[in-house]
């Protein structure tokens, strides 16, 4: 199995990361069991979670998937597992989440209030990696940052990560942290994929040149790279067939920018490209996004253990630069299809 460090952390972790977003909504505790234990077994050592999942995200449900994943941990040996979590970024966002009141803030209180429930939800002492699930407009970086600093010199957490952030706040926080000599971002956790290479354009250079690792999520753009969508049908037990009966705006306009015209189109070439190489489209998709100097661990899902197999072939498969150039050419041809 090979390995990567995160950033400039002591987190040595295979290049594939068990997300489990689903666990507790469409994947039952029985069968997230299954499941961890598959990539655990095949030598996955990497293993993301949130306090807001499973998703669709609600109150009555929030803090469910962290209990599971925890009930599982404690069936294997603690320190051979590299377990990351999130704290619920801030309602002041794109997003209101359904935990706290709708309140939530990036600052010390709600830090502070989220590590503690989430080490009891996860039964466990302490987080491998603990990240913001989205940036927080209001609260100073600086405040944040202290109060993750604190945490990590109580032995709570070991580093710390972001996601969904920009290249100015990646900045801004790694710059802060200089400054201020201040626990750092080691990571973080963006959207990316071959329908979604946005994070090459400016973000990708802040990793390289600071060393900070990018931890892609949706390799397989919720399902649309694995071919699903295009029959024109959205299947009622596939993610974005549920969503769009979901009477939320928010998780419809989601829907829509992962499967329109152009998402289904470019996946067309992308699977006639996997068929040329051998491989499914999935495979070729999780490939690419593990594929780059600045990416330490790509974040893969499922909702049952067979759809695992075409995900972890990724492990050994190579993006050559024959592929790649392939790859690029198709993306120029349609330029960023989720927008």
């Amino acid at each position: 199995m090979e390995y990567r460090y995160i950033g400039n952390s002591g987190l040595r972790v295979t290049p594939i990361c068990l997300g489990t977003m689903t666990f507790g909504s469409t994947t039952t505790k029985e069968e997230a069991f299954k499941i961890m234990d598959k990539a655990y077994d095949l030598g996955i050592n990497f293993f993301d979670t949130a306090e807001l999942y499973p998703v669709p995200p609600n109150a009555k449900d929030a803090g469910i998937t962290e209990e599971i994943v925890g009930q599982w941990i404690k069936t294997k040996p603690r320190d051979s597992i590299i377990l990351a979590t999130k704290v619920a970024g801030a309602a002041s966002g794109w997003f209101v989440p359904p935990i706290r009141h709708g309140l939530t803030a990036i600052d010390s209180f709600h830090i502070k209030r989220a590590v503690e429930k989430s080490l009891k939800k996860l039964d466990t002492d302490y987080i491998d990696l603990y990240q913001v699930h989205w940036p927080d407009t209001i609260v100073p970086i600086e405040e944040s940052l202290k109060a993750f600093d604190e945490l990590i010199k109580e032995g709570k957490v070991r580093y710390i990560g972001t996601s969904n952030d920009s290249a100015y706040g990646l900045t801004k926080a790694n710059e802060t942290s200089k400054h201020k000599n201040l626990a750092r971002f080691q990571s973080i956790q963006n959207n990316f994929s071959l329908l979604n290479p946005r994070f090459l354009d400016e973000l990708a250079n802040v990793c390289k040149k600071e060393n900070i690792s990018l931890l892609p999520y949706s390799p397989i753009a919720g399902g649309v790279l694995a071919g699903k969508y295009n029959s024109g049908l959205y299947p009622d037990d596939a993610r974005f067939g549920i969503y769009m009966k979901n009477k939320s705006p928010r998780v419809q306009a989601m829907a829509k920018r992962f499967v329109n015209d152009k998402t289904i189109e470019a996946t067309k070439k992308y699977v006639t490209l996997a068929n040329e190489y051998g491989v499914s489209p999935v495979t070729l998709a999780v490939a690419y996004s593990k594929h780059f100097d600045f990416v330490a661990s790509t974040i893969i899902g499922a909702r049952k253990h067979e759809q695992l197999d075409d995900s972890l072939k990724a492990l050994n498969f190579k993006i050559d630069k024959e592929l790649l150039e392939n790859i690029q050419k198709i993306q120029n041809e349609i330029l960023y299809p989720m927008g």
